[in-house]
């Protein structure tokens, strides 16, 4: 696979790993590609003339816009700022007057087995119904409401609601607690919260309600809770303020005209969970996110929304499902696959069942799914037909070159693209991926800017650095989809994301450009290691080890060490059929040693890990991202520190004591 080759830190973060692979588009796709190389060179021409004619071509205007960006107020831009329009008209009423309103928007796959199938013109009709319910229970233009449900498809229609009467939505990710939910709920100033009973996960009815009510009794400004029956389990009931969203939408007209927002008008707050302090509610507003959203979407994407199938499996409470669930694929008419589920319940084939079920042709997953897949073996997917995928893509953090290998040949029967996408909750849409039927893809890269996007790679003296060198990945241009600010905290905003870099975006990713000048993503830099002065990034290890055909996922932390600083302390869990040769790993172990060795010789002897522990899981939340920090904490001999934002909190305990065997 990858070459070891010369450290380059230019300042920045060493180069260590090479990769030579690389899968032009086949004449086919080419062929009937949306996207064109054209478009590289039309953005870099005019940027600002490209993107107004994105939001005129994908969007539709009620009042169309004179001006396109005004950046005076630097760091916060307004875009298409004197445009009027309406989101929920433009994901779902226009697409019904154009004649779709028979196509398919959600085909929806529940937990137990349970479907349904909901047009567009059924969403119109819900839509339209939710945002009178909320107007009869006094939501007006501007307030806030947040949405704690799981993944059905009633979250997409309360999100949708909001925006047509022009109220910021603030979706609140079902897996956080009472806590955390209160002090999201007070932050936003949140009038109603939309909730449900509960939701299906790993095959029983996990409740939801009880945590709003225990949020709500610490005190908030909430009037009303809207209650969807989703499991039919006995919840608290508390009259005048809980309300059916069944019998609110059965009372509500199923006509309703939907407001009219300025494109500046704010859309959603979404809550990112800070290492420390309070939870930061990032904002974004209406025509320039639409525009990127819908842009990226259709082009990333190569979407044809008369043919395809597509299915996002990301949950709506993170800006995945915001901007490719809710927002992207409605955007373009598209038809899409919702499931409420774990990947394995009841079996570990599940997805694979639902690609064969519905014939999904472009899938968004996440790099900690494919690994897990990858853990579990090939001949689970091998028993379902995945002929109809024609394009796949990752997000949400870095993938690793053999994991997008084990992508393509598994699961994309070795034909279909692969686009690695890298973009944040702030940036709002994707930023830097392939252009699928333009791009020659690399395993591991996300390969360069969109068109319209202006990024670089720079050193601590904000230099750009060379191709083959390693540093801070900034954003130095505005774009569409970015943040407008830190919900009622313009101090922070600044702070956070503009101070590191004079004029640009940093939101604390490391990156290496490679000899041909594409960006590969480092991780956080919060997560590099000072292993005896050299700066490394845990991606790089971590990928070196998976790498090696017996690992299926690895984990990678710097730990104090009395010699160098910092030592490389490597978690790994097998592939299942090499899970006997561990035979409980332990330090002295063989297979400990050979990857020991292996890093060594795939990056180099600096890299080589202090020590690799064998273990069953990783700690992961409950979107997928492995917390790092908790590893650390065992690295270093401490307790771990707090658990309660990790799918599975007992994962820590078994690992501290594989550790202190």
């Amino acid at each position: 696979m990858s070459q070891p080759d010369a450290a380059q830190t230019q300042g920045g973060l060493e180069n260590l790993l090479h990769e030579h692979r690389s899968f032009p588009p086949s004449a086919e796709f080419a062929a009937q590609a949306n996207a064109t190389a054209e478009m590289y060179e039309r953005a870099d021409a005019d940027r600002e003339g490209f993107w107004a004619e994105q939001a005129r071509e994908l969007l539709t205007w009620s009042e169309d816009f004179t001006e396109v960006l005004d950046f005076s107020g630097a760091p916060v831009a307004r875009w298409f700022g004197d445009g009027r329009l309406n989101a929920a008209y433009n994901a779902v009423d226009r697409h019904v007057e154009a004649g779709l309103g028979d196509r398919v928007a959600i085909h929806f796959e529940g937990e137990p087995g349970d479907t349904r199938t909901l047009t567009y013109a059924d969403l119109q009709e819900q839509v339209s119904r939710a945002a009178g319910a909320l107007e009869a229970l006094g939501v007006r233009k501007g307030d806030r409401v947040a949405i704690y449900l799981p993944m059905i498809p009633e979250a997409v229609v309360a999100m949708l609601a909001c925006a047509r009467i022009g109220a910021p939505h603030s979706v609140i990710f079902g897996g956080f607690s009472a806590e955390a939910l209160n002090s999201r709920i007070n932050d936003a100033d949140a009038r109603v919260v939309i909730t449900a009973d509960g939701g299906y996960r790993r095959g029983k009815a996990s409740a939801l309600k009880p945590a709003v009510d225990e949020a709500l009794a610490k005190g908030t400004p909430v009037e009303h809770v809207l209650v969807v029956h989703r499991t039919g389990q006995d919840v608290e009931w508390t009259e005048g303020r809980d309300v059916s969203w069944e019998d609110a939408l059965a009372a509500a007209s199923p006509e309703h005209t939907p407001a009219v927002v300025d494109a500046e008008h704010p859309l959603f707050i979404l809550y990112t969970s800070g290492t420390t302090g309070k939870p930061k509610g990032i904002l974004h507003t209406t025509g320039g996110y639409l525009t990127q959203v819908a842009f990226t979407f259709r082009n990333v994407f190569d979407i044809k929304p008369e043919a395809d199938v597509y299915w996002c499996t990301a949950d709506v409470g993170w800006v995945t499902g915001h901007s490719y669930v809710t927002y992207g694929p409605l955007l373009n008419g598209a038809t899409q696959v919702i499931y409420e589920g774990t990947p394995d319940t009841p079996h570990k084939g599940r997805w694979w069942e639902i690609v064969e079920k519905y014939k999904v042709s472009v899938l968004y997953t996440a790099p900690t799914a494919i690994r897990t897949a990858m853990k579990w073996g090939e001949d689970i997917p091998a028993g379902f037909d995945l002929s109809s995928l024609r394009l796949m893509g990752s997000v949400g953090e870095s993938i690793n070159p053999e994991a997008w290998m084990w992508y393509r040949r598994v699961i994309g029967g070795d034909r279909t693209p692969i686009v690695d996408t890298w973009w944040q909750t702030e940036t709002g849409a994707m930023m830097i991926s392939p252009l699928p039927g333009v791009t020659a893809t690399k395993p591991g890269s996300a390969q360069r800017p969109l068109p319209g996007i202006a990024a670089d790679v720079l050193d601590e003296q904000a230099h750009p650095v060379p191709d083959g060198g390693g540093g801070y990945l900034v954003l130095t241009a505005p774009w569409p989809a970015m943040l407008r600010g830190i919900w009622g905290d313009p101090e922070r905003f600044r702070d956070t994301y503009w101070s590191r870099f004079e004029g640009m975006y940093f939101a604390g990713d490391g990156a290496k450009k490679d000899e041909d000048g594409d960006v590969w993503l480092l991780g956080r830099v919060d997560d590099v290691m000072n292993v005896s002065g050299h700066r490394l990034s845990t991606t790089e290890i971590e990928s070196a080890l998976v790498s090696h055909p017996y690992v299926a996922e690895a984990a990678v932390v710097g730990a104090n060490d009395d010699t160098t600083g910092q030592a490389v302390v490597a978690f790994v869990i097998l592939r299942a059929e090499h899970v006997g040769k561990a035979d409980e790993a332990g330090e002295g172990s063989d297979v400990v040693a050979e990857l020991r060795a292996h890093v060594a010789k795939e990056i180099g002897p600096i890299a080589k890990p202090r020590s690799i522990l064998v273990v069953a899981e990783l700690p992961k939340t409950r979107s997928g991202k492995i917390m790092r920090r908790l590893l650390r904490d065992i690295a270093e001999g401490r307790e771990a520190g707090d658990v309660t934002t990790l799918a599975d909190s007992t994962v820590m305990s078994r690992i501290s004591q594989g550790m202190h065997r």
